[in-house]
């Protein structure tokens, strides 16, 4: 089996050194002997995920044949699109039988006369921890194990009674107050668990190119964390990579070829809005419109508001407006921006750790301007920051325009993945020719 993997159709597999001892810890009895667990963790793209998997499987079918195993992701969509699907493609073509039940969320590898159930359970909140108990198993791997409950994780420990029972972990690093890092990174011989910490050198999939590639998106905590692997407490300016020499140009007049609005909603706090133009591969805001009403005396009703975004489109009629991107929270405000039927209003998503890290990797890769009368959203950068204390939390001041920022950003990284609204926007005009 472990041969098996160096190799994939005769066509051999680069593995680092660090990937190697992954692959083949459980092959050693010395080491089966003194470990019951392994940790991987490090920078992003290092190779250590597809690596996991791999070991984690094989050792399921040389060692707990007959047994039940668990994969858990963050949420059962995430792990089968990260890490099931191309793990059991992996499999079949390594030559192994792989018989997936989706509905049921568990997928039976067969290996000669050795099989092994393999489950699959997201961990997503608190009351996650209650979907795998009841469970008997014989080993669980942790895929992205920092963005997990410590409830539903010690939960998945708790099943793991087959004698032999071996617990696996990798991850991205979050805040070293973070549990996994205090209570296990940090007490690994504590709990016979072997660590591994990688780096994006040890992913020989990685070309030197494209390494440079990633230390030039990231500056800061993103840097340490996603480039470095540390553990870091975030602290200061948020987007210390915000550059008013690189980031702030004037838009100009352009045939843009999208276009999409923003809004962070507000009645006492301030009504932020964008609009944003795509040419030539970077994104420009245009224009904004700002109400702040402490400032002004009086609150603007939402028909108000809506005359509002009508001006910040200007000229460009609703139906060149792609979407209109508005905080999901907004219930009023979304309700009667449809109830005018002229503009597509997407519900934002509003996750802020990862529109943060996107926004600054978009701000670091050069894909976003900004024209120099969008005075309030450059305010604002050298305004946004973490809240004291190492916390994962910016501050709740002097955020409005940076929260329409942080949804426009996320929807177009979702707009452009494949199926998304782009694309299938552009299928209907093929056709319609």
């Amino acid at each position: 089996m472990a041969q098996a993997m160096s190799s994939r159709r005769n066509n051999p597999v680069r593995w680092s050194d660090k990937q190697k001892q992954v692959l083949g810890w459980w092959r050693s009895p010395a080491l089966r002997q003194r470990y019951d667990a392994i940790i991987c963790d490090g920078a992003v793209r290092s190779g250590k995920t597809t690596c996991t998997g791999l070991s984690f499987l094989a050792w399921a079918l040389c060692c707990q044949p007959g047994q039940d195993i668990a994969l858990c992701g963050k949420t059962i969509r995430s792990l089968r699109r990260n890490l099931a699907e191309p793990l059991f493609e992996r499999m079949r073509q390594l030559g192994i039988h792989c018989r997936e039940k989706v509905s049921e969320h568990y997928a039976d590898l067969t290996w000669g006369s050795r099989t092994v159930r393999v489950y699959l359970f997201g961990g997503r909140d608190e009351s996650s921890a209650a979907l795998i108990q009841g469970m008997t198993l014989a080993g669980v791997l942790f895929d992205e194990v920092a963005l997990m409950p410590r409830s539903f994780v010690e939960q998945a420990l708790a099943r793991c009674s087959v004698e032999g029972a071996t617990f696996w972990f990798s991850c991205n690093p979050e805040h070293p107050e973070h549990w996994f890092y205090k209570e296990w990174i940090q007490k690994a011989e504590e709990h016979r668990a072997l660590y591994l910490h990688f780096t994006m050198q040890d992913n020989p999939a990685l070309s030197p190119q494209v390494i440079r590639r990633y230390e030039r998106m990231y500056s800061g905590r993103f840097y340490e964390r996603f480039v470095l692997g540390k553990w870091t407490a975030p602290e200061g300016q948020i987007y210390d990579m915000f550059s008013a020499e690189r980031h702030i140009v004037s838009a100009g007049n352009q045939n843009w070829q999208r276009l999409v609005i923003s809004c962070d909603y507000g009645t006492v706090n301030p009504m932020s809005m964008g609009l944003w133009g795509l040419w030539g591969g970077v994104w420009h805001r245009i224009r904004e419109s700002w109400y702040d009403a402490r400032a002004e005396g009086s609150r603007r009703t939402d028909e108000q508001h809506y005359e509002a975004l009508r001006r910040l489109a200007g000229e460009v009629s609703p139906g060149e407006i792609e979407a209109v991107v508005i905080d999901p929270s907004a219930a009023s405000f979304i309700e009667c921006v449809e109830s005018h039927r002229e503009f597509r209003v997407v519900r934002a998503d509003n996750r802020v750790r990862e529109g943060i890290a996107a926004v600054s990797r978009w701000l670091a890769e050069g894909k976003l301007r900004f024209d120099p009368g969008c005075e309030q959203c450059i305010r604002e950068f050298s305004l946004y920051r973490w809240e004291d204390g190492g916390s994962e939390r910016p501050v709740k001041e002097q955020d409005h325009a940076m929260d329409d920022l942080r949804y426009f950003v996320m929807y177009c990284e979702q707009e452009e993945k494949p199926g998304g609204f782009c694309a299938a926007r552009v299928e209907r005009t093929r056709r319609e020719q």
